[in-house]
């Protein structure tokens, strides 16, 4: 007995050790190599970081390209870096993303091609299966976070993509309303941990002149999955339909659910976590340092545990409420998947038709937002490029509300708010540089946001939006039009109060343009100040010492590590040894 309860315990740690952290092991790593200086960087970074000695200069090829995609202005060492985490963590999360919305709005495109008709929904369903979905992911947002904070993404995320692609497989047997309901809700508990925590990682590994390109890519697989979506139901209905005596529409269902198994997998390779923490194979031990040391310039804190007691500090500052505000009111305000029910209604278009002209706004969506956020990246400032996407959403919602205007300027209302579909890129981006102190609440403020706007559409589209009233509501776009009003006030109250806490704490800019902590760089020679392009110096306390002494906190850091690694040897149970 007493063996066997060995045994297990064994299991629960090499269980542990395989799918969760070591908090302190990675304290001790962050201090050793946030204590190196500017010539330690130099000789450990030197195969990845350009001398400066040699200038690169672009060529008008490069030039051109970097108007569109900032690797190709960079140096030639820190290009194949970045180009690196693109290839495998920006295109996981976007192929990830981008099955998560096919499989989350098939249920649009089945409803309106066959559907209907099959199983006999012509009552509140539509609104329901939404509805169900919503519930879901209200319930797995936030508790979502909490899990990542103790398993890692690389484990957990994908192996919730394996269980939500079958599931989407099953809901091609549907014979009514029950199943789908049932599905949609595990769907949606299944799928919350994707967009908050793919987020969080975007932020932990890009540095601000990269970020918001990178955010709004990700973000747009929505509009990417819903424009493929169209084409797919497109394709399939015209060509699947009927066959082995099955409806175009459940074709749809098993062919998205199939594409998201091989995804799935390439998960377990391509997430690398977090630099801190990283076991990427695809990554060596060097460039996982570097990765340490590059977000530590920028002010970018590492992952902590998450408690209690740091959950509730988090819940009675102003950041939460500040940044959920504005967020809530971008997902209430969405009304672009509606277009299709009134491309319907008019009556001349076929079916292949209806799916495939909305697509054409997921479009304006694409080149928008990426626009947006180059411009973004490119001035070093969020608020602007939120304001103006804003008013886009604005300016369609006014239109519908009045309604009765030429087929013309309706199918422009319909598209507008798509041109100011960036919203949610720009914010994440905004989120992750005003709260890059604290890696927790860049998870959870967009997880709370998007749980109390799931909350609020699992009931306000009954109200405002009912499937019978379809395509004209009399309420809904007038309220939808004044709350883009109040969504405005939100983007500037959180500019006023990142500001605000900017000069109450005595934050210092950096050459990043962002506010940090001046305590952090408390003990800086003159010549790391320079480097780091302080602004406020004089607030930080810089001193002038020898290279003794400024290679004793890194002496320090190893006798620590020693300490530790003493301390581990002895905790190994000896059946290990």
């Amino acid at each position: 007995m007493e063996h066997m309860e060995k045994r297990s315990t064994r299991y629960a740690k090499t269980f542990k050790k395989i799918v969760s952290y070591d908090r302190a092991d990675e304290a001790v790593r962050y201090d050793i190599l946030c204590s190196l200086t500017r010539e330690e960087k130099k000789e450990r970074f030197e195969s990845l970081v350009d001398d400066g000695e040699h200038v690169y200069t672009p060529s008008r090829f490069m030039r051109f390209c970097g108007q569109f995609w900032d690797t190709f202005l960079k140096q030639p060492k820190e290009r194949t870096y970045v180009q690196k985490l693109d290839l495998n963590i920006l295109i996981y999360c976007l192929l990830s993303f981008f099955i998560k919305t096919l499989d989350n709005s098939n249920i649009s495109n089945a409803y309106v091609s066959g559907m209907k008709e099959d199983l006999n929904l012509y009552g509140q369903e539509r609104n329901l299966f939404t509805t169900t979905f919503n519930i879901g992911s209200i319930v797995g947002q936030v508790p979502s976070q909490f899990v990542l904070n103790h398993v890692r993404p690389s484990i957990y995320i994908p192996t919730c993509e394996f269980v939500w692609s079958g599931l989407v497989m099953v809901m091609a047997a549907a014979k009514g309303p029950g199943l789908i309901y049932g599905i949609r809700f595990v769907l949606g508990l299944l799928e919350s941990c994707a967009y908050p925590g793919f987020a969080l990682v975007l932020g932990s590994w890009y540095r601000p002149d990269e970020l918001a390109k990178r955010m709004t890519l990700y973000d747009a697989a929505w509009a990417i999955a819903s424009m493929f979506s169209g084409y797919i139901q497109a394709g399939v209905y015209s060509s699947m339909n009927g066959l082995a005596g099955l409806a175009g529409w459940r074709w749809l269902f098993i062919i998205d659910g199939l594409i998201g198994f091989p995804i799935a997998l390439l998960g377990y390779w391509s997430v690398a976590d977090f630099p801190i923490n990283s076991r990427a194979r695809w990554l060596s031990q060097l460039e996982k340092d570097y990765s340490v040391v590059r977000m530590e310039e920028v002010g970018r804190k590492p992952p902590k545990k998450l408690t209690w007691r740091r959950f509730k500090n988090i819940m009675s500052s102003w950041r939460p409420y500040g940044f959920v505000w504005p967020w809530i009111l971008f997902s209430v305000c969405d009304t672009t998947s509606y277009f299709n029910l009134w491309l319907s209604d008019v009556g001349i278009y076929s079916v292949e038709q209806v799916n495939l002209i909305p697509t054409g706004g997921y479009a304006l969506g694409l080149v928008s937002g990426y626009t947006y956020a180059n411009l973004s990246d490119r001035a070093g400032t969020r608020w602007p490029f939120l304001m103006f996407a804003v008013f886009c959403c604005f300016l369609g919602n006014l239109i519908l509300a009045i309604w009765y205007v030429p087929t013309g300027l309706k199918f422009f209302a319909f598209l507008c708010p798509n041109i100011g579909y960036p919203l949610w890129g720009l914010m994440l981006s905004w989120g992750a540089e005003a709260f890059q102190d604290d890696t927790e609440i860049r998870g959870l403020a967009p997880a709370m946001g998007s749980t109390l706007a799931s909350a609020i559409q699992a009931w306000l589209p009954l109200l405002l939006f009912p499937t019978p009233k379809a395509p004209h509501y009399p309420v809904g776009y007038k309220v939808t039009t004044g709350l883009v009003g109040v969504e405005a006030v939100g983007v500037l109250h959180f500019l006023w109060q990142t500001k605000r806490e900017a000069r109450r704490k005595g934050k210092v800019i950096n050459k990043f343009g962002l506010a940090v902590a001046a305590e952090d760089y408390k003990g800086l020679t003159r010549d790391s100040a320079e480097e780091l392009d302080l602004g406020s110096v004089e607030k930080i306390g810089i001193v002038d010492e020898t290279e003794q002494q400024r290679k004793r906190s890194y002496e320090v850091g190893a006798e620590l590590k020693k300490e530790m690694a003493i301390v581990n040897e002895k905790e190994v149970d000896p059946d290990e040894k």
